[in-house]
């Protein structure tokens, strides 16, 4: 186990990002005039590695970024949640940023950036440091938390960054983080933006709202799952992919039951395989204990305890104040893990 004294940081040394290219994102279709860029498919928010002594390991987040994209995700979410920027610098940040993108293009995949924070301007800035990656498709903007700002200061929000982005802007909405949601009309509403193309939805289940928005032919926006045991129904009601931690194990059954619960253009995942409902039920009904047992304690101490103990990355490290995972809780995702691997061997 990990020591719970705070370790001293090593600085990290990164370049200045290159000069902005005039090419599309890789993975991603151009945008013609008035259309919205294609956010849909299976995309992982990738956690970021450290060493024992709390630095940013870039090796095993090269190795890990490079093993995902090769098992089929749509793209990279970097510096999600699951990322802990929070605890991370400036420098820190960019560095991340710097390997994802780099995967992200050799593998001819898009990388979605977390920007949001719980104040407007610092939100622009974070988005305006990202024009020179050629692979950024979007960025994630959360509603901003803490400070409870009204439904409608939370729209503007959304839009001003929007104007302000050169990547088109996901929505995040995640109530039970931030403490303030959006219902369904507010989504509506903002996402009439010609400038936010997605709504990564994390309400804790599929309520009333979703369901609305699930419903709605025109809603101007993708719906992405953002609670990792609800992508297939969601995705069979119409949602356009998900971003789930869980699918940085067992990646490929997480990407064949988002493909199976597609619906809709099947480009999203450079297939033309049709849905298949009960394909994509079998698969979350096997993959249910694997989301269960990761989120069991605090992401993504147990998702980085596994990834550690198959050798992905090096250390389970997490900065404070999360803590390490407790060998009980890695043991338990990591029986799943296997359990759900020799029923896929079995079936076939």
């Amino acid at each position: 186990m990990i020591s719970g004294t705070e370790p001293e940081r090593r600085s990290v040394v990164t370049a200045e990002p290159e000069s902005p290219r005039e090419v599309a994102s890789p993975g991603m279709t151009s945008r013609a005039e008035g259309d919205k860029q294609d956010v849909g498919g299976l995309w992982v928010p990738i956690v970021t590695p450290f060493d024992s002594d709390g630095s940013l390991d870039l090796e095993s987040l090269r190795h890990l970024a490079d093993r995902l994209l090769a098992e089929g995700v749509a793209g990279l979410v970097a510096l999600g949640t699951t990322g802990e920027p929070a605890t991370m610098t400036l420098e820190e940040r960019v560095a991340v940023v710097e390997v994802c993108n780099q995967a992200c293009v050799s593998a001819s995949r898009p990388l979605m950036v977390g920007v949001g924070t719980n104040n407007t301007e610092t939100s622009i800035h974070e988005a305006q440091r990202l024009g020179s990656y050629p692979s950024v498709a979007a960025v994630l903007v959360v509603v901003p938390y803490y400070t409870r700002p009204s439904e409608q200061a939370i729209v503007e929000h959304f839009e001003i960054v929007a104007d302000e982005s050169p990547a088109p802007v996901v929505m995040y909405n995640i109530p039970y983080r931030t403490g303030r949601g959006l219902d369904a009309e507010a989504l509506l509403r903002a996402g009439q933006h010609d400038n936010i193309v997605g709504l990564k939805q994390a309400v804790g289940g599929i309520d009333v709202d979703t369901l609305e928005l699930l419903s709605r032919p025109d809603t101007g926006f993708a719906v992405l799952a953002g609670d990792d045991a609800f992508i297939a129904p969601t995705m069979l009601l119409g949602g356009a992919g998900a971003i789930a931690a869980a699918a940085h194990l067992c990646t490929a059954q997480f990407v064949e039951m988002a493909r199976a619960a597609q619906v809709g253009k099947a480009d999203q995942f450079h297939t033309h395989e049709p849905r298949d409902a009960g394909r994509a039920t079998e698969l979350a009904r096997r993959l249910l204990p694997v989301v269960r047992a990761g989120f069991a304690e605090p992401s993504p101490a147990v998702w980085k305890g596994a990834l550690a103990r198959r050798g992905t990355i090096d250390t389970p490290y997490v900065r404070r104040p999360m803590t390490v995972a407790s060998s009980r809780a890695i043991e338990r995702l990591l029986s799943a893990v296997r359990q759900a691997e020799e029923e896929a061997i079995g079936v076939g």
